[in-house]
């Protein structure tokens, strides 16, 4: 190995050129490079303050500070500029001289405070988001050689962290304790970067001039491959496992695993509103602080990951851990369920499927545990399901009927029943849902749900909703001729269809092509659904305009706003059951119905009861002042004949009367 101070070539002038002074060339050369990239990036974010000054009335101080904020960035631009050279006294004299502006950038930086009132003002948030930014950049693109971001980054942190000290109070004292820290570890990242890109400096210039570091050089480019394979297996936004890594590290452990393996799949609730109401942005630093809340509640041993979007995934030997995965999984909900700062309570919390195998086999675990998490997010929010026998019945059932299904709707084999719904208090027929039903030769009926889902997971999404489409047309016609020209029919579309498919001139085209009047259809989609405003209200809005109906079903489930329900332009709101069945016996149920029921009025939506089974729960719904009713205290799902006669019987009933049951 070359010593430090060994010559290892000739300088122009004949001079020996060391290995320091090659480290310290390298240092320049990076040093400009990294400038030219964040003066750019100074200078907008620089502008983007002086906006946000002038329109909080700081007009002046903004264009004084921006104007002082150019000077050293003119000097640092003009340093990149000069031609480069080797010439060890020039080197480090730039390197100083850049060191010095960095330094004066800083200061200006510094002076943030005067733009926001000491950081008190309601620009305080916006101002530390820019410095913490900035700084973090200046020690992403300045790790070359440490006093120069250090320079630039201590002033600007060290006036923010004294305003909030001086400024006083709980929160901005821990904040400013906080700015403190991360001072303290952006300088020892400076100082690590430096280290790392002046060894691999020596790297390199040993490597060009001595043949003897051919074999230390493969070595530093094996620990920069296995670097980057472990950059590739790891989520950049929160630094877990991402999906292929984890996939990795999970066949990984179960070759070896000599006890169950338990698999907790967990999906975020309320994720989609925090984006829409709050931005992309906010909804990154709650992926990322979810992320640390899921590495301080577990054990160091286990794989937790982020597959993508708002869902994690944890992995675990049972055999290594003494863990119970039910109680894990409780615990994990309340670590998510503790209020985020910058939002409501209550708004963040987290459903999760888990299962245990005894014969570990990743993809059926994945499976698996991703059917307990669609049950989980069925029975409501803030739930765990743990992969039974019945789901797994429902698993193999699902299969089979995805593969079934084509031939099903190829051959005629799939039929449309009509429920009824009861208005004016259940004593009118108001129209019907239409229901697709499925006689599977295993597994006898599908229900509904269960045939929508599998249809859209296979891929028939569509074809099952024009098969639907025809049988409701069909019914509509059959309805006008006997007289019941002012009821409704209702058909679900499923989310995937209702952001893939254009629902709206499907559903147009066949009306019109069979001489239907659309304002005898409804649509009813579910809050998932309706959550999704931008690929929907289109679609919704030319529905509305030609006449069609459109309704929100299992609504309490999900976490519709009010702006979603307005701009949706919702004509029926259908309380889930889970509301509805014991509502004469549990009193928060009667509240939140009495919460909807308030809303109708002001909104202009009609309110349904699902589920209505029980006649107390009738009776209840009625004196809450709910007019609208669904169940099977009413009627069952009827084939289309019984179900007419069934509807011209009850077209007329006596006022305030229910309906008899079948």
């Amino acid at each position: 190995m070359v010593g430090a101070g060994r010559p290892l070539s000739l300088g122009a002038k004949g001079a020996a050129t060391t290995l320091p002074h090659l480290i310290r060339s390298d240092q320049l050369a990076a040093v400009r490079r990294s400038v030219l990239l964040s003066i750019p990036v100074n200078v907008v974010l620089g502008i983007t303050s002086a906006l946000v000054a002038w329109n909080s009335g700081q007009t002046k101080a903004g264009l004084i500070w921006f104007a002082a904020s150019c000077v050293p960035n003119s000097f640092r631009m003009m340093l990149c500029r000069l031609a480069e050279t080797t010439n060890p006294a020039v080197v480090d004299r730039r390197l100083k001289l850049h060191s010095a502006a960095a330094l004066s950038s800083g200061l200006v930086w510094a002076f943030i405070p005067t733009l926001c009132a000491g950081y008190t003002s309601p620009q305080t948030l916006f101002y530390l988001i820019v410095v913490c930014g900035i700084t973090a950049g200046a020690v992403t693109h300045g790790f070359a050689y440490a006093r120069i971001p250090i320079g630039f980054i201590t002033p600007p942190l060290l006036s923010a962290a004294g305003c909030l000290f001086y400024a006083g109070g709980f929160d901005r004292i821990c904040l400013g304790a906080t700015v403190v820290l991360y001072l303290a570890a952006l300088i020892r990242a400076c100082r690590e970067g430096e280290g790392l890109m002046r060894e691999t400096s020596r790297l390199k210039n040993e490597a060009t001039s001595l043949a003897t570091s051919l074999e230390g050089a493969h070595v530093a480019a094996t620990e920069i491959a296995e670097e980057m394979t472990r950059r590739a297996s790891r989520d950049a936004l929160t630094g877990l496992l991402n999906r292929s890594g984890f996939l990795e590290e999970a066949e990984r452990r179960a070759a070896i695993a000599q006890s169950p393996m338990s698999l907790l799949l967990l999906d975020l609730d309320g994720f989609k509103a925090v984006n829409d109401t709050y931005g992309h942005k906010a909804g990154d630093n709650v992926l990322i602080e979810v992320a640390r809340r899921l590495q301080l509640s577990l054990p160091s041993s286990f794989a937790v990951a982020r597959l993508g979007g708002d869902e994690f995934a944890v992995l675990f030997e049972m055999g290594l851990v003494d863990v119970n995965p039910t109680l894990l999984a409780h615990e994990l909900i309340a670590a998510i369920a503790i209020p985020f700062a910058a939002f409501d309570a209550g708004r963040i919390g987290v459903s999760i499927g888990v299962h245990v195998s005894t014969a570990p086999a990743i993809d059926e675990m994945l499976i698996s545990a991703d059917a307990a998490l669609y049950a989980a997010k069925l029975a409501g929010r803030n739930r765990c399901y743990v992969f039974d026998a019945e789901l797994a019945h429902h698993l193999a059932m699902r299969r089979d009927i995805e593969r079934d299904l084509g031939k099903a709707l190829a051959e005629g084999g799939l039929e449309v029943w009509y429920q009824p719904v009861m208005i004016d208090g259940g004593a009118r027929f108001g129209g019907f849902e239409a229901l697709a039903r499925w006689r599977h030769p295993r597994h006898g009926w599908i229900s509904p749900p269960d045939l929508i889902a599998s249809a859209s997971l296979a891929g028939f999404g569509e074809q099952l909703l024009r098969f639907i489409l025809s049988d409701v047309c069909v019914t509509i016609l059959a309805m006008r001729e006997i007289g019941l020209a002012d009821a409704r029919v209702a058909m679900n579309v499923s989310p995937r269809e209702m952001s893939q498919i254009a629902v709206d001139e499907l559903v147009l085209k066949g009306l019109k092509a069979r001489g239907v009047p659309p304002a005898m259809l409804e649509i009813e989609i579910t809050e998932e659904t309706a959550l999704d405003i931008q690929a929907v209200r289109g679609k919704l809005a030319a529905l509305s305009e030609a006449g069609v109906s459109v309704a929100i079903d299992d609504f309490g489930v999900g976490y519709s706003s009010l702006g979603a329900l307005r701009r949706l332009r919702v004509d029926r709101v259908k309380i889930d059951r889970i509301f509805v069945e014991g509502v004469s016996r549990s009193a928060e149920n009667r509240s939140l119905v009495l919460a909807i029921l308030s809303l109708a009025g002001p909104l202009g939506f009609e309110v349904v009861a699902e589920g209505i089974e029980h006649q107390d729960d009738l009776e209840t719904m009625r004196d809450l002042g709910c007019k609208a009713f669904q169940g099977y205290l009413i009627a069952r799902p009827m084939p289309r004949n019984e179900a007419l006669r069934w509807a011209r019987t009850h077209a007329r009933a006596l006022p305030g009367r229910p309906a008899p049951r079948r």
